[in-house]
């Protein structure tokens, strides 16, 4: 699924959004994979509990040893909302409508011959429901006002690109290998895959806290990129007041988030600043040796130097 081929019609309705599901099916691929470094704090906070959760649930194991290959996943882990921006229970009933033998066909494309637990076991949308019910509980509803708010000022800065840029601007920065082509096409990843016609359907841009781009599609007429913001999961931490006192309130703030690589949009989104007034303070740290920056994609990500850690810490 190396393109999509879309016409007017499908641009003119495409629609930018968040979906819990897709978040914490995104969450679940972060657990069990190796992650970028803005990733580790998240996932080492839950590793143990997630290993352990498997242990005590053999289905729920199997079900993600057998769900994930390295291009492809099960096609119920990526299951498209029918509408952007729902509650996590409503999305999940699209998951516990389909049969067993449909979640084994889903499985078996990506994995063959499968373990006899799966074969064995009825009931095997509500497990992956149950598991996706504890990543959400355990890993994302916590944080997810702060997520949302990250994921939702990603979308209203690419989304207001559109009228100045047109969609080669939207497209641009949402992921390594996505590229607006021209002549209807959208590249979407590098897989040898058929081009996907998609011209008169639905397309939705979901985004997501993910390492990398992923495309979903509920037939006949929905399609999806579900692609990631950068900068992610930014703290609450409050700025020491000697710290306050040296820097303004404003930069202090600015410091304490970026002790993980954090984009100039998720400060936006955390810190309630204009782009104008972030983009300052960031050069301000930046010049004064403060804080590293470098790019990632179209975005450039500020984290904390040596020098910023102790001042921050205030040792």
């Amino acid at each position: 699924m190396s393109e999509f081929l879309v016409d007017a019609d499908t641009l003119a309705n495409a629609r930018f959004g968040t979906s819990p599901y897709i978040e914490t099916v995104s969450a679940l691929k972060l657990l069990r994979a190796p992650v970028e470094p803005w990733f580790r704090p998240w996932k080492d906070a839950h590793s143990a509990a997630y290993r352990a959760v498997l242990a005590a649930h053999p289905v729920w194991e199997a079900l993600v040893d057998s769900a994930f290959s390295r291009s492809w996943a099960a096609d119920f882990f990526a299951l498209l909302p029918s509408t952007p921006d729902l509650e996590l229970h409503e999305e999940l009933e699209a998951l516990l409508a389909l049969s067993d033998d449909r979640i084994r066909a889903d499985l078996s494309v990506v994995r063959t011959p499968l373990p006899p637990l799966l074969i064995e076991t009825s009931g095997l949308a509500a497990e992956a429901a149950a598991l996706l019910r504890w990543i959400w509980t355990e890993t994302v509803e916590p944080e997810w006002p702060r997520r949302n708010r990250l994921l939702r000022a990603d979308i209203v800065s690419r989304t207001s690109r559109l009228s100045e840029q047109g969609w080669a601007g939207v497209l641009r920065g949402l992921g390594p290998d996505v590229h607006w082509l021209g002549d209807g096409r959208i590249q979407i990843n590098r897989w040898d895959y058929p081009v996907t016609d998609v011209r008169g359907c639905d397309l939705l841009f979901i985004a997501t806290h993910a390492q990398r781009v992923h495309v979903g599609w509920l037939p006949p007429d929905l399609y999806s990129l579900m692609y990631p913001v950068t900068g992610i999961f930014a703290t609450d931490a409050v700025a020491a007041e000697p710290l306050v006192r040296l820097l303004g309130r404003h930069r202090a703030r600015i410091l304490v988030e970026a002790a993980e690589p954090v984009s100039t949009t998720s400060l936006v989104a955390t810190t309630g600043l204009a782009l104008a007034s972030v983009s300052d303070h960031l050069r301000v740290l930046t010049d004064a040796g403060l804080l590293e920056r470098r790019r990632s994609g179209r975005s450039v990500l500020y984290w904390q130097s040596a020098t910023g850690r102790s001042v921050a810490e205030g040792r």
